[in-house]
């Protein structure tokens, strides 16, 4: 079962975090908007920031308001056999208005726009569900300002901290998931001339029901904002250790976010290994170094049980006992570590990454399957990233699970 922080001590830090984010947000806008006693409409967000009014105009995309105009939601009419109305029949007795265009279907080997407006803007959350047996085939990008290269790309699920093609439920400020699989995120993601997301269905089957709402804001964006990225990567540690997190970063930035789906491969404690980042051009030493990986994920003496917490948690723990910390051969975990309050800077580039290290009676190397999402903002351009790999090989592999004291 999932064993989260206290009700009264997590509802101390989410009103925390509410308050401070935009107390900072306000400090840090060197170039406001056009009204000078707001300091940045669509970012300057938080309880702390609900009385004080804005210039920003809120606009919300979904299948029934595709272009976000004003005025234009819910305006499709029921058509039988309309392809672009798949589900329209459940309300032609009903007319226009009532439900007619509430999702999408995309075919397999077809891409979906879900987004396709013109900036300057923010988007604030994001909301999508899809059909559950094929989602770690789905892919999300995401291109700011008419750029080639996508900013963001990932596996649907993975960008929004669930691993290995398995639910499991996240309650953290920047990033939540509800039963059944309803995914969404809050993080900021500017853009100044045009933000595009698509989602592109690399599976056999259709996604029969596509169902999601952008919501975001139009309003200037202040010229210190950088912009919102998202890399997947995945590796076996046998022929990559360290795993490398993120690489080949240039730029100005900050480095805000760590997902990880772990496949242990084996038995006795698998995290050891050490979280190290590379700034400006470290080379073989590292700038910032970490203890272990328990560590860095803000726990200790292993990971005995679950937990969600709005900057850190272990979402999934199977496999094993719950109340057996090293885990044993065949576990699966996913965690997610956010620097919302302790964003990692760098001014020229940047580098991430862990080691896959075991503890028995000595530290040894292990071989388990990694994959993780890095999120980061930096000033564009950005590198290309490394092409991602095709579904069949994005999915890790199950490894049979052995009897905890087998070695």
């Amino acid at each position: 079962s999932n064993l989260p922080l206290q009700p009264t001590m997590k509802t101390v830090l989410r009103i925390f975090s509410a308050l401070l984010i935009p107390a900072l947000a306000g400090l840090h806008a060197e170039s406001p908007p056009s009204n000078p006693h707001e300091p940045a409409g669509g970012l300057n967000l938080g309880l702390g920031a609900l009385p004080l009014l804005s210039n920003a105009r809120t606009r919300s995309i979904s299948a029934e308001n595709p272009t976000g105009e004003k005025g234009k939601g819910a305006m499709a009419v029921p058509k039988p056999g309309d392809p672009d109305l798949p589900h329209a029949a459940w309300a032609l007795h009903l007319g226009q208005g009532w439900k007619v265009r509430p999702f999408l279907s995309v075919a397999a080997g077809q891409t979906a726009t879900l987004m396709d407006v013109a900036g300057p803007g923010v988007i604030q959350h994001i909301w999508i569900v899809a059909d559950k047996g094929e989602q770690a085939h789905y892919v999300l990008r995401c291109y700011w300002d008419k750029e080639e290269s996508p900013s963001i790309e990932s596996p649907l699920p993975d960008f929004f901290a669930v691993g290995h093609g398995k639910f499991a439920p996240v309650n953290s400020l920047p990033v939540v998931v509800n039963a059944a699989n309803a995914l969404n995120c809050f993080w900021p993601m500017p853009f100044r001339t045009h933000a595009r997301i698509t989602l592109t269905n690399e599976s056999q089957q259709p996604i029969r029901v596509l169902a999601y709402q952008i919501t975001y804001a139009e309003t200037p964006v202040p010229e210190n904002a950088a912009y919102f990225h998202a890399q997947w990567r995945k590796a076996n540690t046998a022929t990559q250790n360290p795993y490398v997190i993120l690489d080949g970063v240039k730029g100005r930035g900050h480095y805000v976010g760590t997902f990880l789906a772990w496949s242990q491969n084996r038995n006795d404690w698998f995290g050891e290994g050490e979280v190290k980042f590379y700034l400006d051009g470290d080379r073989e030493f590292p700038t910032i170094c970490g203890t272990g990986t328990e560590d860095y994920f803000l726990s200790s003496w292993g990971f005995p049980r679950l937990f969600n917490t709005p900057f850190v948690g272990l979402s999934l723990k199977e496999g094993c006992d719950e109340n057996q910390a090293e885990g044993r051969a065949g576990t699966k975990y996913s965690l997610y570590r956010w620097h919302v309050m302790d964003p990692i800077r760098f001014e020229q580039d940047l580098r991430v990454t862990i080691q896959s290290l075991y503890w028995g009676s000595k530290y040894r190397k292990g071989a388990d399957d990694v994959s993780s999402v890095a999120f980061w903002y930096q000033t564009e351009p950005h590198a290309v990233f490394p092409p991602l790999p095709p579904a069949a090989e994005r999915i890790q592999k199950e490894t049979p699970s052995k009897p905890a004291h087998a070695s």
